[in-house]
């Protein structure tokens, strides 16, 4: 399912950031009284009233003049406005309405997207938003961000307009397994896809950002069908210099929430960086399944390996495995969150291990959707907590009363306590692992929803009792 993106839009120090923090529930975006302080995009995933969403923060989108950095920002920020499924439209209610209202007003109708037009700085008695009604969006909410009034309003009106739970419609066909080929610039993402399609689809060129937007390319493996969506190379933010890499970068984020299986391409050659583990990272922030590929296998097997030397098969067998061996390792203390990736070796140029990449991706992809009954979510429960009793907190022990998969893409368990505060999050990776082992989740993303029993289905706390039969049946008196 396709999670919606919500973009925070207007002019300059109108408040954007400020409500991105508020929302996204801690202090992601730097905040300061001076217009052209936020010069990236933001992104969080954030839950409005029970609808998943990812919010976006954007620069002002009008009033760079001269300022060619500001007026980059502006180009950035019309981006997020294009591709952002709902709008938050953000003026100033202290300073009144100004001719960038009205520049924004028109970009935000010409998108015909849903949006909230929101009065911000409305918290001084006497100010009236009745002006804003001249940008023909209706009449704004009015808040008041920094003292948190008026944001539940929004929430609720944002609501309104967001997808029910399960409700958003699936990008392509339902049979079909969505792969994400991401990573750097220049790894090699373009070249495996095309190894993986047995014939050159896609542009390949040793010139970083060759690829400048995803590319869907349906294929079809022993009678399974794949959606290959080759997109750009993502750098960190700090390096993004020109508007359509923003475009890019946005694109293999949305990539990324529409697929079921994340590859991040790493290029061996260098090693596993930073920034992979970002991207990787992300993929995992949004409950992707995540294959590893280490390509160009050939330039570090030759780096490590002098060639003169004549080697039997055997041997060079060996010396490779040594290497994988070396290079997870690497890979693992660099991306300790991701332990349950499998970890590919390919030369995408010569086809070398690309072959293993599509059923590797369609086993995991089983895994990713596999329901477990209720009934043995609970026998294997039951057995985890004998084998390793719950712990306590401040004298108090925790007990775990029931389990039960709420959801598929990831696996999502939900488990019942007494008093979740007393749950500690090693006790939660070690049911995680429990599960995993028990029903053969390997290589997917598992979550765990922790419940008070109060929350649940069944509200143990206010179950009625049976009085209590007393030695000899008589009343008391």
């Amino acid at each position: 399912m396709a999670t919606p993106y919500v973009a925070i839009v207007g002019r300059t120090n109108v408040g954007k950031s400020a409500l991105f923090n508020r929302l996204a529930g801690d202090r992601l975006a730097v905040v300061e009284d001076r217009p052209g302080i936020t010069r990236d995009r933001l992104y969080a995933r954030v839950d409005i009233e029970g609808r998943r969403a990812v919010l976006v923060d954007t620069g002002g989108i009008v009033g760079g003049g001269e300022d060619e950095l500001i007026n980059m920002v502006a180009e950035q920020a019309a981006v997020a406005l294009q591709q952002a499924d709902v709008l938050v439209v953000m003026v100033d209610g202290r300073e009144g309405l100004t001719a960038g209202d009205h520049a924004v007003a028109e970009m935000v109708r010409k998108t015909g997207k849903p949006y909230v037009l929101v009065a911000n700085k409305m918290e001084k008695p006497g100010l009236d938003a009745d002006e804003f009604a001249a940008l023909r969006l209706g009449m704004p909410l009015e808040v008041a961000v920094i003292h948190n009034q008026g944001v539940s309003e929004l929430c609720e009106a944002l609501a309104a307009l967001l997808p029910a739970e399960g409700q958003a419609e699936e990008d392509g066909e339902p049979d079909l397994i969505r792969v994400a080929v991401i990573g750097r610039p220049n790894v090699g993402k373009s070249a495996l896809v095309n190894a993986l399609l047995g014939e050159p689809r896609v542009i390949v060129s040793d010139l970083p950002g060759t690829t400048r937007d995803s590319l869907d390319i349906p294929v079809t493996v022993d009678g399974q069908g794949f959606l290959l969506v080759d997109t750009a190379g993502m750098r960190s933010p700090g390096r993004r210099k020109q508007a359509v890499e923003f475009y890019s970068g946005l694109r293999t984020q949305r990539a990324v929430e529409r697929a079921h299986l994340a590859v991040v391409v790493l290029d061996a050659a260098e090693g596993p960086t930073a920034q992979d583990a970002h991207l990787a990272g992300q993929a995992d922030e949004a409950g992707r399944a995540v294959v590893l590929v280490a390509n160009k296998w050939d330039l570090l097997r030759r780096h490590a390996f002098p060639e003169d030397e004549e080697l039997t098969a055997a041997v060079e067998r060996r010396r490779d495995r040594t290497l994988q061996r070396d290079f997870e390792q690497q890979v693992r203390r660099r991306m300790p969150f991701l332990d349950y990736a499998p970890l590919l070796y390919t030369v995408a140029i010569t086809g070398e291990g690309v072959e293993q990449v599509l059923p590797l991706s369609a086993a995991m992809a089983e895994e990713y959707h596999r329901r477990v009954p209720t009934a043995e979510v609970n026998r294997a429960l039951l057995q985890a907590t004998e084998r390793h009793s719950p712990p306590s907190h401040k004298g108090q022990r925790l007990k775990v009363y029931y389990a039960t998969q709420a959801g598929v893409a990831p696996p999502t368990f939900v488990c019942f306590v007494n008093d979740k505060r007393r749950m500690h999050w090693s006790y939660e990776r070690y049911l995680l692992n429990h599960f995993r082992q028990a029903f053969g989740f390997e290589r997917t993303p598992l979550r765990l929803v922790v419940r008070s029993s109060a929350e649940g289905p069944f509200r143990r706390a206010g179950r009625p009792r049976a009085p209590r039969r007393r030695g000899g049946g008589g009343e008391r008196t």
